[in-house]
């Protein structure tokens, strides 16, 4: 079975973000960036998926700039056996990836397809909805648990009331939630080995897609800064303050 996983560049979680002083965006200038974590994990499930000997191949996919075969990379490091970056200068919202993403489907033919959940920076929870969508596929978001038999897979997934399993026919789209696995760490033996391994770039216009965004950020803010907390002498000021100014009781 043929494993594709997306992946995908952010700045680093370890990362404080800044506006730019214009309030178009995020300033992503000289900051280091990573994998989403969430896409970590989907690439390391893939990994044990095939360890288990259910998956024969991984493909890491990435879409965005040329620094995104770094991405790819990593992914190829922790256990992808090749990548496929589609190169593109624009900004790519969550439909313009589900349809790249698509295109890559109709042309490897996986048996699954894994994603993070959400991506930390515009933190949508979208690509994988709609890639199922558009591909005609099952899928399962949130996964935390999953087992590939007998061309099916069952997912446990969590909810508010506790856990829900499912059981869906491959092909599918399957997203990964934070509980699902821990990632290794990647060695530099490994790291050495991935620069070996296929990466192949393609560009946008050659899959037939339309990336051009159709959302337009209009403003970007900080949060408000909290306000510094305040000592009072007693419980009547505190529960008059609480009524009065808070307006929480």
């Amino acid at each position: 079975m043929k494993v594709l996983v997306a992946v995908k560049r952010v700045v680093d979680y370890n990362v404080k973000v800044r506006v730019k002083s214009d309030n178009t965006g995020v300033d992503i200038a000289n900051v280091k960036m990573s994998m989403n974590p969430f896409d970590e994990i989907a690439v390391e499930e893939a990994v044990r998926l095939k360890e288990k000997g259910i998956a024969t191949e991984i493909i890491a996919v990435s879409c965005g700039v040329t620094q995104c075969q770094e991405t790819l990379r990593t992914a190829m490091a922790i256990g992808a056996d090749r990548a496929i970056l589609v190169e593109t200068a624009e900004e790519l919202q969550p439909l313009a990836v589900a349809k790249l993403l698509k295109a890559l489907v109709d042309k490897e033919q996986p048996g699954l397809i894994i994603l993070g959940k959400q991506a930390i920076d515009d933190d949508c929870n979208q690509t994988g909805q709609m890639l199922a969508a558009l591909a005609d596929l099952p899928q399962v978001t949130c996964a935390s648990k999953i087992e590939v038999a007998d061309g099916k897979a069952t997912i446990a997934r969590e909810i508010d009331g506790g856990l829900e399993t499912l059981s869906v026919t491959l092909p599918a789209v399957m997203t990964a939630d934070l509980r699902l696995n821990e990632p290794r760490y990647v060695t530099l033996p490994n790291i050495m080995k991935a620069k070996k391994k296929t990466l192949e770039v393609i560009k946008a216009e050659d899959l037939g897609v339309n990336v051009s965004p159709r959302i337009q950020t209009l403003k970007v803010t900080e949060p408000p800064k909290r306000s510094a907390g305040i000592k009072v002498p007693d419980v009547a000021t505190l529960v008059a303050k609480l009524k009065n100014e808070a307006k929480v009781i």
